[in-house]
């Protein structure tokens, strides 16, 4: 007995299908199949593990130099803009005591998709890297503090005035969307600036403020 032409396709395709799917085989990984994988998004339990790491180089640093050792700055670039990226460190007992959102550069785009960093003049970038909190001033943006660039990656911040101050753009608190982006600044709300006003201005020795990714 001959099958008609139209009953043979419709065979062949149901098991072309069981077996592209897995059903055919128990054993098989239907996730194999797949063009595109996904990383899991960072834990909290991973965002202070990396700052951790990144604290305790910091101390060894500020020891050697001779900086403030009790807090620094870190900043996790890596975080999107509208979290909670700017960390005030206790370097003592290795924990958070206070974070809020900063923006980054947008390297004088109308809007930066991502992230990318320069340390040349006029580029409008933020720069990776250590850098010493200097003197406080009132300029363009407000009171704003001088930082100066200790690593090859930023060491031309002070000719860039790329500066620590805040702007009314920057949430105090995190939000879903990206917030504003600067010209390379680390640009925080207002009201944090006064928090960090008050331990920068009371320290003794220079702070430090760390940008990284």
């Amino acid at each position: 007995m001959t099958l008609p032409r139209f009953f043979l396709l419709s065979i062949v395709t149901i098991l072309t299908f069981f077996l592209l799917s897995g059903r055919g085989n128990p054993g098989s990984d239907a996730s194999a199949f797949s063009t595109e994988k996904k990383s899991a998004p960072p834990t909290a339990k991973s965002k202070i593990e990396k700052l951790q790491q990144k604290g305790a180089l910091a101390k060894k640093f500020v020891l050697q130099k001779k900086y403030n050792d009790q807090y620094c700055f870190l900043i996790d670039m890596s975080l999107a803009s509208g979290q909670h990226r700017f960390f005030i460190y206790d370097l003592r007992n290795d924990s958070i005591i206070h974070s809020a959102p900063v923006a980054h550069g947008n390297c004088f785009e109308y809007w930066l998709e991502g992230r990318r960093y320069s340390n040349v003049v006029g580029s409008g970038c933020t720069s990776l890297g250590k850098y010493k909190i200097g003197i406080p001033y009132t300029g363009k943006w407000g009171y704003s503090y001088k930082l100066h660039g200790l690593d090859s990656s930023n060491n031309n911040a002070f000719e860039r005035t790329v500066v620590l101050h805040g702007h009314s753009c920057v949430p105090d608190n995190a939000v879903n969307d990206e917030i504003c982006q600067s010209n390379g600044c680390p640009t925080v709300a207002p009201g944090f600036l006064l928090t960090l006003k008050k331990m920068i201005n009371g320290s003794a020795k220079p702070m430090l403020l760390w940008i990284f990714d």
